[in-house]
């Protein structure tokens, strides 16, 4: 006898929804990537305002691309919502400890919110692991 639960159907609105989301999540961070990479003026003011050395653009730009990456393949998106989530709670410690108003702190953490609501809406196994009651 399998324990394993019966696997959640997923609407075509939820289904398009959620791919809507995890698009914005995904093209935002594709943006912020490229930015990290090129740094003009804009981007290197910001890393030194939040006090990270401009040689790490490249570094960070990798990991978003590859969380990225992770995020959109169906197999591993699971692992790049939680990748995202710690590249998140990072950033938002980065903008607290910068001494930014907590509405520009909280940014990434609205931007994670976006992507694991996102990846519910489109992902049935992910709807067996936290299934919300009506």
């Amino acid at each position: 006898m399998s324990s394993a639960s019966p696997p959640v159907a997923v609407s075509k609105p939820a289904l398009w929804i959620g791919r809507t989301l995890s698009a914005v999540v995904v093209l935002f961070l594709v943006f912020s990537s490229v930015m990290s990479f090129l740094q003009p003026a804009m981007a290197a003011e910001a890393f030194v305002h939040l006090g990270i050395p401009p040689s790490l653009g490249i570094p960070i730009s990798v990991l978003l691309l590859v969380c990225a990456l992770l995020y959109v393949i169906p197999q591993t998106s699971v692992l790049g919502a939680i990748l995202f989530t710690g590249y998140f709670g990072g950033a938002l410690m980065t903008h607290l400890r910068a001494g930014d108003p907590l509405s520009r702190a909280l940014f990434p953490t609205y931007v994670a919110a976006i992507a694991w609501l996102g990846l519910y809406l489109r992902e049935p196994r992910l709807r067996v692991l936290i299934p919300f009651r009506s």
